[in-house]
């Protein structure tokens, strides 16, 4: 189990006045971290699209008829799937620790990982471990259960609470060995990573991909799980559905059997389109916050839960894998996905097994005589004579023949756990012509790590000739960079129908750095776009301080059929005070704001979901509600600053600004590159009267942020009112650059050169203003009032 930290998103909400004259009462509060356009009040036309209600209610009713019957229910009849499954690594992913399902060495074996020493061993025909537990002592634990076959195997050892624990120690199946997860470093035990806290917890990081019908039961008020499952490993019913309505109609005479939808059988697993075909798979081969227990019945896969976007951390910016985020989203990029090739067009289903090997899998659909060609792929085949590359230590890393296979060059991996290799199943071109501009790998230099990318440039140039083909990583490079010249490019990509809905969906979360007239509208386009997870994206990041319009924005899309869409914006409107919403709304918006809650609470044991509780409850005016929920969300995870900042961000409200400014402290100095909570900070320190020191932090925060003309212009006031004039001045002029026809702040500077008898400098800006709005009775009376002093 790697690290999955769920990682928030900083949104800037602007609480500031629009002139400050007293800076005591500057309102600090303009950095709030968030959980997870114009429509017409009907019914949008993705509604109305085909296929996102088709046979639900049919569904709903077999739901009621089947129950789960288990995987030898289905051998006798479907005996040739059946074996294929029973040699499967779903069939393999968990079991009772046993003779036959154990594979590490528990014969007094010893591991020492930093000079602390672990020892496997077996008592009473059962397995244990003598290892380092939750206080960092050395314990006996009991391993009850194994968690996967190959290349790896884990073991999970029980605790109090209905907890299984995932330790740290693995056994290396190819090399029959132990390592560590985690051989950097050791990792303290009060780490949300250590092994007996909640980052290797079994029942929330990994058990409902690993068991059928698997579900967590959550108690957050106990903090205690009743997890249960109906097979223990991945069986037939994990992707059919429940079996037993099918099982009773199959076991009727041959000819007293009815027709009927589906042989019974819940979910449909033939003659589906390849996006529902993938969508069956996604669930589980996927990197998703999780809204549901796989309850084989979403219409959707966002009924079910939220793919991680292309996001920095998780990805490269061309889209390549490179944190543990599985095959869904690189698979939505691809060509093939655009194609419609599915899962099974590569894969046996029931044995996981590819169904062809080596380049033979490819040449199904691309021509031999085309790709499976030196001409193609310059490289030598398996037994012609050459040298393997090799590490500097010696070992073989590639093997003869390695080039001129079609994997090698277009599904580039990473490996996780240490050990499994995971090919990328974007299936791109090789471009290191990207790796030069965006720092990116290429298929090339990860076999020629001794050659520079500049090198396999050329050598791509002398093969296939000069290409100059664009693509999004730049665009979304830029964006992750906060380059200027990037919104125009993330708007136009966010709205292209031609690229993958993952990256323009990445694109629009992007744009939320970009505030300003054309990034709203991006937002505003894609609440009505056809892809839920476009709206799902555009409802998240839209910014819309006027809350009446907010309303009237995001309203409609508390009927969106889509769970992820409709929960988003109920949480959105949380922060709309009640009365002035109508109550022909409130309703609806009570049953799905129940929704979202219900949803963030089956995964309240993650300090992201326990920090959506909060933003909710806060958002509501529950303070305290509020404040438990962050306190809950660092407890798990003292590293998820989130939750620290909106706690302090509570606390302000609650008059309370000494804790607050502790943790603001703490979070700027634990992570010194997050320049949004140093200027929170600065604002905090102006309204309790430390203006020295808040101008430091707002100082900071502006060279950080040059792009954010309000911090320059908070930084001008606070200057001012210190008596720091020519600085005061610098940052204000600062704020007009960025933006130049910001009304709050041609007056801030006018205002400054009067107090400074800089007449002409005054009206200068005073004609700014009249020609910005010739309709602005301020900067005409400014104007007769600088007239007049003369």
């Amino acid at each position: 189990m790697s690290d999955r930290r769920d990682k928030a998103i900083l949104k800037p909400e602007a609480h500031i006045p629009n002139r400050i004259k007293d800076l005591s009462m500057i309102g600090w509060k303009t950095t709030g971290i968030i959980a997870t356009s114009v429509i017409i009040l009907s019914i949008p036309l993705y509604v109305l699209k085909a296929g996102y209600f088709g046979g639900l209610d049919q569904r709903l009713a077999a739901e009621t008829a089947a129950v789960f019957v288990n995987s030898e229910k289905c051998r006798d009849c479907h005996r040739q799937e059946y074996d294929k499954w029973k040699i499967s690594h779903h069939r393999m992913s968990m079991a009772v620790a046993t003779e036959e399902t154990v594979v590490g060495n528990f014969d007094d074996a010893v591991f020492e990982h930093f000079g602390q020493k672990s020892r496997f061993y077996r008592k009473d025909g059962k397995f244990f471990v003598h290892t380092q537990g939750p206080a960092g002592s050395m314990v006996d634990f009991e391993v009850t259960h194994t968690f996967g076959a190959y290349p790896l195997q884990q073991y999970l050892v029980p605790f109090p609470g209905g907890r299984l624990q995932c330790l740290p120690i693995a056994w290396d199946v190819q090399k029959e060995k132990w390592y560590h997860l985690y051989p950097e470093q050791p990792i303290d035990a009060d780490d949300w990573l250590y092994w007996t806290n909640s980052g290797q917890n079994w029942n929330g990081m990994c058990a409902e991909c690993h068991s059928t019908n698997l579900v967590k039961t959550y108690d957050l008020d106990r903090n205690i799980y009743q997890t249960t499952w109906s097979e223990i490993n991945v069986g037939c019913e994990a992707c059919h559905g429940p079996g037993s309505a099918h099982v009773r109609w199959a076991e009727l005479p041959d000819m007293g059997r009815p027709q009927v939808e589906n042989f019974k059988l819940l979910v449909k697993t033939a003659d589906l389109s390849s996006r529902r075909q993938i969508e069956l798979c996604a669930p589980c081969h996927s990197r998703r916050m999780s809204l549901d227990d796989n309850i084989h019945m979403h219409a959707d896969f966002l009924d079910y839960g939220v793919p991680q976007l292309l996001t920095e951390g998780y990805y490269f910016p061309d889209g390549q894998i490179l944190e543990e985020v599985y095959v869904y989203g690189s698979f939505m990029q691809s060509k093939m996905y655009d194609r419609d090739v599915r899962c099974s067009d590569c894969h046996d289903v029931h044995s996981t097994k590819r169904i062809k090997e080596d380049n033979n899998l490819c040449l199904q659909c691309h021509k031999a005589a085309i790709y499976n060609t030196h001409s193609h792929h310059f490289h030598k085949t398996k037994g012609q004579k050459g040298e393997p590359i090799k590490s500097d230590s010696g070992e073989v890393l590639f093997e003869v023949g390695s080039g001129a296979e079609c994997q090698q060059c277009h599904m580039p991996g990473r490996y996780y756990m240490g050990i499994d290799y995971r090919p990328d199943h974007s299936f791109r071109i090789p471009r290191p012509d990207l790796s030069l501009i965006i720092d990116t790998p290429n298929a090339c230099n990860r076999c020629h790590f001794d050659k520079r990318n500049q090198w396999s440039v050329d050598t791509m140039i002398k093969w296939y000739g000069q290409r100059k083909r664009p693509h999004y990583g730049t665009i979304l490079s830029a964006g992750r960079q906060g380059q200027a010249e990037a919104m125009p490019q993330l708007i136009d990509l966010a709205d292209d129908r031609l690229y993958p809905a993952i990256v323009r969906a990445t694109a629009l979360a992007l744009l939320s750095a970009y505030p300003g007239q054309q990034s709203r509208q991006a937002f505003l386009r894609a609440l009505g776009d056809e892809e839920a997870l476009m709206r799902q994206t555009a409802v998240r990041y839209l910014s819309e301080p006027d809350l009446r319009k907010r309303l009237k924005i995001l309203g409609p899309l508390l009927y969106d059929p889509i769970k992820a869409v409709r929960i988003e914006a109920a949480q959105r409107l949380t922060t709309v005070p009640t009365e002035q919403i109508k109550l022909e709304l409130k309703n609806k918006f009570q049953i799905v704001l129940d929704e979202y809650q219900r949803a963030m609470e089956r995964i309240a044991d993650f300090s992201a979901a326990r920090h959506n509780l909060g933003n909710m409850y806060a958002n509501r005016g529950k303070l305290d509600a509020a404040a438990a929920n962050y306190r809950k969300a660092i407890e798990i995870d003292h590293a998820f600053y989130p939750a620290k900042v909106n706690l302090a961000m509570t606390y302000n409200r609650m008059k309370k600004n000494d804790e607050a400014e502790q943790l603001l402290r703490e979070v700027v100095t634990d992570h010194p590159d997050l320049h949004e909570i140093k200027y929170s900070l600065g604002l905090l320190l102006a309204e309790q009267k430390k203006y020295a020191e808040a101008a430091e932090y707002l100082q900071a925060a502006s060279n950080g942020l040059p792009q954010r003309a309000r911090i320059h212009y908070n930084l001008g006031l606070l200057l001012q009112h210190l008596q720091r004039d020519w600085e005061a001045e610098m940052a204000l002029v600062k704020a007009l650059e960025v933006e130049p026809g910001n009304m709050d702040f041609l007056y801030a500077l006018a205002d400054f050169y009067m107090k400074k008898n800089r007449h002409k400098d005054a009206k200068r800006i005073a004609e700014q203003m009249i020609a910005e709005d010739p309709n602005s009775k301020i900067g005409h009376d400014l104007l007769n009032f600088i007239n007049q002093q003369k």
